[in-house]
């Protein structure tokens, strides 16, 4: 597997955790949705879905695997250094 499709699952990946976090998020509380912060995320989410796709090039859906989660193991280390 080259990297273009790597990073395109790894996108396609991220961009889905992003897209499931907001939509969550939209679900379980009363904000506003504001377009700009779904864009934002989803893209950010999709990024990150890139670097870590690029980490398994030789499966594609260990490569989207990667893209989903790497997004979640960003977010857990958010959720730590926040709280110290």
């Amino acid at each position: 597997m080259n990297f273009i499709v790597a990073a395109l699952f790894g996108f396609v990946g991220g961009f889905t955790r992003g897209c499931v976090g907001v939509l969550k998020h939209k679900a379980f509380t009363k904000k506003k949705f504001k377009p700009a912060y779904f864009l934002w995320t989803v893209l950010l989410s999709g990024a990150i879905g890139i670097f870590c796709g690029l980490f398994f090039l030789n499966d594609y859906r260990f490569t989207l695997l990667a893209g989903y989660a790497g997004t979640d193991m960003i977010e857990g280390l958010y959720k730590i250094f926040r709280k110290s």
